[in-house]
Protein backbone atom coordinates (compact mmCIF):
# COMPACT_ATOMS: atom_id res chain seq x y z
CA UNK A 1 0.00 0.00 0.00
CA UNK A 2 1.34 3.39 -0.81
CA UNK A 3 1.82 6.08 1.83
CA UNK A 4 2.75 9.38 1.21
CA UNK A 5 5.59 11.56 3.35
CA UNK A 6 4.94 13.28 6.69
CA UNK A 7 5.80 16.66 5.35
CA UNK A 8 7.59 17.52 8.47
CA UNK A 9 8.08 21.32 8.73
CA UNK A 10 10.32 23.27 6.93
CA UNK A 11 13.07 24.74 9.12
CA UNK A 12 13.11 21.36 11.16
CA UNK A 13 17.02 21.15 12.21
CA UNK A 14 18.25 17.84 10.56
CA UNK A 15 18.35 14.93 13.22
CA UNK A 16 22.29 13.56 14.06
CA UNK A 17 22.80 10.38 12.82
CA UNK A 18 26.10 7.95 13.02
CA UNK A 19 25.59 5.13 10.99
CA UNK A 20 26.92 1.90 9.28
CA UNK A 21 27.43 2.11 5.38
CA UNK A 22 27.02 -0.84 3.04
CA UNK A 23 30.82 -0.35 2.34
CA UNK A 24 31.75 -1.28 5.92
CA UNK A 25 32.67 2.48 7.16
CA UNK A 26 30.36 4.72 9.00
CA UNK A 27 28.86 7.96 8.19
CA UNK A 28 27.58 10.71 10.28
CA UNK A 29 25.97 13.93 9.71
CA UNK A 30 28.86 15.79 11.19
CA UNK A 31 31.16 14.35 7.95
CA UNK A 32 28.32 16.30 5.54
CA UNK A 33 28.43 19.79 7.36
CA UNK A 34 30.10 22.49 5.30
CA UNK A 35 28.13 21.35 2.03
CA UNK A 36 25.46 24.14 0.71
CA UNK A 37 23.41 21.75 0.64
CA UNK A 38 22.41 18.26 2.32
CA UNK A 39 20.11 15.62 0.91
CA UNK A 40 18.98 12.98 3.01
CA UNK A 41 17.04 10.08 1.36
CA UNK A 42 15.10 7.28 2.62
CA UNK A 43 15.04 4.49 0.53
CA UNK A 44 15.20 0.86 -0.23
CA UNK A 45 15.84 -2.21 -3.10
CA UNK A 46 13.01 -3.97 -2.78
CA UNK A 47 10.10 -1.19 -3.21
CA UNK A 48 8.58 -0.50 -7.08
CA UNK A 49 8.37 3.43 -6.21
CA UNK A 50 12.17 3.26 -5.40
CA UNK A 51 13.13 1.05 -8.43
CA UNK A 52 11.20 3.24 -10.61
CA UNK A 53 13.02 6.45 -9.84
CA UNK A 54 16.95 4.75 -8.66
CA UNK A 55 18.22 5.86 -12.15
CA UNK A 56 17.00 9.62 -11.83
CA UNK A 57 18.38 9.60 -8.28
CA UNK A 58 21.50 8.58 -9.46
CA UNK A 59 21.65 11.29 -12.07
CA UNK A 60 20.61 14.12 -9.21
CA UNK A 61 23.72 12.76 -7.04
CA UNK A 62 25.80 12.60 -10.46
CA UNK A 63 24.58 16.60 -11.47
CA UNK A 64 24.77 18.22 -8.09
CA UNK A 65 28.35 16.62 -6.69
CA UNK A 66 30.54 18.86 -4.75
CA UNK A 67 27.25 21.27 -4.26
CA UNK A 68 24.80 18.79 -2.53
CA UNK A 69 26.33 16.22 0.30
CA UNK A 70 24.16 13.10 -0.37
CA UNK A 71 23.22 9.86 1.64
CA UNK A 72 20.87 7.49 1.24
CA UNK A 73 19.06 5.42 4.64
CA UNK A 74 17.65 2.29 4.40
CA UNK A 75 15.59 1.69 7.60
CA UNK A 76 13.51 -1.24 6.62
CA UNK A 77 13.24 -4.59 8.86
CA UNK A 78 15.31 -7.14 7.06
CA UNK A 79 14.25 -10.19 9.00
CA UNK A 80 10.72 -9.86 7.44
CA UNK A 81 12.36 -7.47 4.33
CA UNK A 82 15.52 -9.89 2.83
CA UNK A 83 16.11 -7.91 -0.03
CA UNK A 84 16.52 -4.94 2.17
CA UNK A 85 19.54 -6.43 3.63
CA UNK A 86 23.17 -4.42 3.01
CA UNK A 87 24.41 -7.09 0.13
CA UNK A 88 21.11 -6.71 -1.61
CA UNK A 89 21.37 -2.79 -1.46
CA UNK A 90 24.72 -2.99 -2.79
CA UNK A 91 23.47 -4.55 -5.86
CA UNK A 92 21.13 -2.31 -5.75
CA UNK A 93 23.68 0.88 -5.79
CA UNK A 94 25.29 -1.14 -8.73
CA UNK A 95 22.55 -1.65 -10.88
CA UNK A 96 21.17 2.23 -10.30
CA UNK A 97 25.21 3.70 -10.51
CA UNK A 98 24.72 5.31 -6.94
CA UNK A 99 27.95 7.47 -6.01
CA UNK A 100 26.68 8.33 -2.56
CA UNK A 101 26.99 6.86 0.46
CA UNK A 102 23.97 3.95 1.25
CA UNK A 103 23.55 3.87 5.22
CA UNK A 104 21.68 0.99 7.33
CA UNK A 105 19.39 2.12 9.89
CA UNK A 106 18.87 -1.29 12.08
CA UNK A 107 17.42 0.05 15.01
CA UNK A 108 14.84 2.31 12.83
CA UNK A 109 15.82 5.44 15.40
CA UNK A 110 16.92 7.46 12.36
CA UNK A 111 14.28 6.95 10.30
CA UNK A 112 11.64 8.18 13.52
CA UNK A 113 14.17 10.73 14.15
CA UNK A 114 13.46 12.32 10.68
CA UNK A 115 9.69 11.31 10.90
CA UNK A 116 10.41 9.34 7.41
CA UNK A 117 7.02 7.66 6.35
CA UNK A 118 8.17 6.21 3.13
CA UNK A 119 10.62 4.63 0.56
CA UNK A 120 11.61 6.70 -1.34
CA UNK A 121 11.30 10.21 1.29
CA UNK A 122 13.58 13.27 0.54
CA UNK A 123 14.74 15.79 2.76
CA UNK A 124 17.00 18.40 1.81
CA UNK A 125 18.72 20.62 3.71
CA UNK A 126 20.77 24.15 3.89
CA UNK A 127 24.21 24.56 4.72
CA UNK A 128 22.47 25.25 8.75
CA UNK A 129 21.17 21.88 8.29
CA UNK A 130 17.72 23.55 8.50
CA UNK A 131 15.08 21.60 6.80
CA UNK A 132 13.96 23.55 3.19
CA UNK A 133 12.60 20.86 0.97
CA UNK A 134 10.58 17.73 1.96
CA UNK A 135 8.79 15.44 -0.58
CA UNK A 136 8.88 13.98 -4.19
CA UNK A 137 11.64 13.48 -6.77
CA UNK A 138 9.28 13.96 -9.29
CA UNK A 139 5.90 13.07 -10.66
CA UNK A 140 7.10 9.67 -12.30
CA UNK A 141 5.43 6.50 -10.09
CA UNK A 142 5.18 2.84 -10.86
CA UNK A 143 2.43 2.37 -13.94
CA UNK A 144 2.73 5.62 -14.99
CA UNK A 145 4.35 6.96 -18.35
CA UNK A 146 5.65 10.14 -16.99
CA UNK A 147 9.47 10.33 -16.82
CA UNK A 148 12.23 10.58 -14.25
CA UNK A 149 13.09 14.02 -14.54
CA UNK A 150 13.74 15.06 -10.60
CA UNK A 151 11.97 18.28 -11.78
CA UNK A 152 10.60 18.69 -7.83
CA UNK A 153 13.87 18.02 -5.87
CA UNK A 154 16.38 19.87 -8.58
CA UNK A 155 14.16 23.41 -8.21
CA UNK A 156 14.51 22.66 -4.96
CA UNK A 157 18.61 22.24 -4.80
CA UNK A 158 18.67 24.87 -7.51
CA UNK A 159 16.20 27.19 -5.19
CA UNK A 160 19.01 27.07 -2.13
CA UNK A 161 22.07 26.90 -3.77
CA UNK A 162 21.22 29.55 -5.16
CA UNK A 163 20.04 31.81 -2.08
CA UNK A 164 16.66 31.93 -2.33
CA UNK A 165 13.22 30.58 -0.42
CA UNK A 166 12.18 27.30 -0.43
CA UNK A 167 9.89 26.80 -3.21
CA UNK A 168 6.18 26.30 -2.98
CA UNK A 169 4.06 24.03 -3.10
CA UNK A 170 6.08 20.84 -1.85
CA UNK A 171 4.60 17.52 -2.73
CA UNK A 172 4.41 14.70 -0.40
CA UNK A 173 6.66 11.98 -1.98
CA UNK A 174 4.66 8.73 -2.32
CA UNK A 175 6.21 5.07 -1.74
CA UNK A 176 6.16 2.19 0.26
CA UNK A 177 6.25 2.27 3.95
CA UNK A 178 9.09 2.30 6.02
CA UNK A 179 9.06 -1.63 7.04
CA UNK A 180 8.80 -1.28 10.84
CA UNK A 181 10.10 -4.17 13.10
CA UNK A 182 6.98 -5.52 14.87
CA UNK A 183 6.23 -3.47 18.00
CA UNK A 184 8.56 -0.79 16.59
CA UNK A 185 6.45 1.48 14.92
CA UNK A 186 6.37 5.21 15.32
CA UNK A 187 3.48 6.38 17.38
Amino acid sequence: MAVNSFMVPLGTPAPDFDLPSIDGGRVALSDLKGASAVLVMFLSNHCPYVRRVEQGIAAFARDYQGRVATVAICSNDVTNYPDDDASHLAEQAKRAGFTFPYLVDETQEVAKAYRAACTPDFFLYDRDLRLVYRGQLDDARPGNDLPVTGASLRAAADAVLAGRPPIDPQYPSVGCSIKWRPGNEPE
